[in-house]
């Protein structure tokens, strides 16, 4: 369908997805759902339920909202408390679905503030930037291409165009078929793509999965590629939240759902979910069991693999291989620093960089964030955020701190001096991975048993969206369909195009019917075959 009605500063090539018609709310027997986890999807479904006249109750087994987006309570050295968190967030603004969760609160849109650059920084010397990339495709791609440093001209001669063809009209889940069985890092190859450009620019995507190249399936690399450059006009840059996670966004959506009388239950893990004869199911903790008419599984992977195998009656065998088979992504470290001194007033708020080791990107807190302001205003230093993906599983955390700091005073070099007052690292391996060949495996939000749904960015949506936004846009997909069981209507959402915008690309693309075909042609050092799974 084609988009209508756009807000303002929407892209107007934004799709409307509006949600079939029914009821405006849960009329005459009530209906009762039992949400499990409180992440961003497991938020988005309480949320889209609980507004159309749904008992909800949520349960959350940490201490917090927001799953991997959450916030807690450390005290520093000094005596006073911070916010610590999993790590920086980038609020795209293709985040629709997102953002529309966010509006629901006081401060609408969840007190997001955008950031001036989205800047990449490689150890040689390299330099990218998308704040001068026209944000108008396909423009903002051959924008990036002539603005950046890290192509030459001899490059783009020897790279190979008709194998970017299936860049041109991404369509979901077309561009599963085509390369789902290809590596991200074989398809940069076929592509001839320059090694500089690849590490500096298209490994962000790659690594935004938490993932290396070589294990990413090619068609999740793409599908970024679509979102954020030939498929939206909102460009590069992003938003974020202007305090820590949860006083920004998560405590005023708490109120929202305790105004619409949503049972938040934290602290509680879900030990096993069972269907009863009448087609109801009974949820059990370690306290208590309690009968729901539906069930929202809102999990990360690691979550629904282990409850799936405690709740043996749930669905049916083939289901749950399924969901045995899912895989998390390598671990990553998150360290935060609060430092003695400040650093240089021009580092931006996030730098990404390349070529240092395991750091992948650094973020300086106050830039953005009110508290970690205070604090620095208050002692004259700085809070720096530093972050490695893709980590080997076997690897000592705290060598990798070590590294981590190490990597920081080449990139800063004014950190060299300066003393680490407090010190926070997050050591996490829960985040999806999306492999080679996956896609036909992963699970989708309805599934063989009758009022259960699922929900989460690792579920399969066949909508262009991803990251948070999967999160977000799977969480209303999971509502939607229980609601459209019982004729209620359900909530619209909105995605970038489903395919390419321009009517000349999109020949392009269809000039060459077989992607599988461009990869067999010889090139040097790429086998054609998917990567390490």
């Amino acid at each position: 369908m084609t988009g209508t009605a756009v807000a303002p500063g929407r892209d107007r090539h934004a799709v409307l997805l509006p949600p079939p018609p029914g009821a405006t709310r849960v009329g005459g027997q009530v209906r009762s759902t039992a949400v499990v986890g409180g992440g961003i999807a497991g938020l988005a479904a309480a949320t889209a339920l609980a507004e159309r006249g749904v008992d909800v109750t949520l349960y959350e087994r940490e201490a917090y909202l927001g799953g991997r987006v959450g916030g807690w309570s450390t005290a520093l050295s000094d005596g006073t408390t911070a916010t610590m968190s999993r790590g920086f967030h980038a609020f795209f603004r293709q985040y629709y679905n997102l953002r529309s969760l966010l509006s629901r609160t006081d401060s609408p849109p969840g007190r997001l503030t955008g950031l001036p650059d989205y800047p990449l920084r490689h150890r040689d010397g390299l330099h990218d930037s998308f704040r001068r990339v026209p944000r108008t495709p396909p423009l903002s791609a051959l924008g990036f291409v002539v603005l950046s440093p890290s192509f030459r001209w001899r490059d783009l001669v020897r790279m190979r165009p008709a194998a970017a063809l299936p860049l041109l009209d991404v369509r979901v889940p077309d561009v599963y078929d085509r390369l789902d069985g290809v590596s991200a890092h074989d398809f940069l190859e076929s592509l001839r793509f320059p090694a500089a450009a690849r590490h500096l620019a298209f490994e962000v995507f790659s690594r935004s999965f938490f993932a290396d190249p070589h294990d990413l399936s090619a068609a999740e690399m793409v599908l970024m590629f679509h979102i954020y450059f030939l498929g939206s006009s909102e460009g590069l840059l992003f938003d974020v939240p202007d305090d820590p996670f949860p006083t920004a966004l998560w405590d005023p959506l708490a109120k929202h759902l305790t105004r619409h009388r949503v049972d938040l239950r934290l602290s509680t893990s879900v030990e096993n979910v069972s269907p009863t004869s009448d087609g109801a199911f009974t949820v059990a903790t370690d306290r208590e069991e309690r009968r729901y008419d539906t069930v929202v599984l809102a999990l990360d992977t690691g979550g629904l693999r282990s409850l799936v195998g405690r709740s043996p009656r749930l669905a049916d065998a083939a289901w749950r291989e399924r969901i045995g088979k899912l895989r998390t992504a390598p671990p990553f470290l998150v360290s935060r620093l609060w430092l003695d001194r400040p650093v240089h007033a021009d580092r931006p708020g996030f730098l990404g960089t390349a070529g240092y080791g395991s750091l992948d990107n650094v973020s300086v807190l106050e830039r953005w964030e009110q508290e970690a302001a205070r604090w620095s205003a208050r002692t004259g230093g700085s809070v720096v955020e530093l972050h490695g993906y893709a980590l080997p599983e076997n690897a000592d955390p705290d060598t990798q701190a070590r590294h981590l700091t190490a990597q920081l005073r080449n990139v800063y070099p004014e950190t060299r001096e300066a003393r680490v007052l407090d010190a926070r690292h997050e050591w996490r391996q829960d985040c999806p991975l999306f492999p080679v060949g996956g896609y036909r495996d992963r699970p989708g939000v309805r599934t063989p048993q009758p009022g259960l749904v699922l929900a989460g960015d690792l579920v399969r949506t066949d909508l262009p969206v991803a990251l948070m936004e999967r999160a977000a846009t799977s969480g209303f997909l999971a509502a939607n369909a229980l609601l459209q069981s019982w004729a209620v209507r359900g909530h619209p959402l909105w995605t970038v195009p489903n395919g390419g915008r321009n009517g000349l690309l999109r020949a392009l693309a269809g000039s060459r019917t077989s992607t599988n075909e461009v990869l067999r042609e010889p090139v040097e050092g790429v086998s054609g075959r998917a990567g390490a799974t």
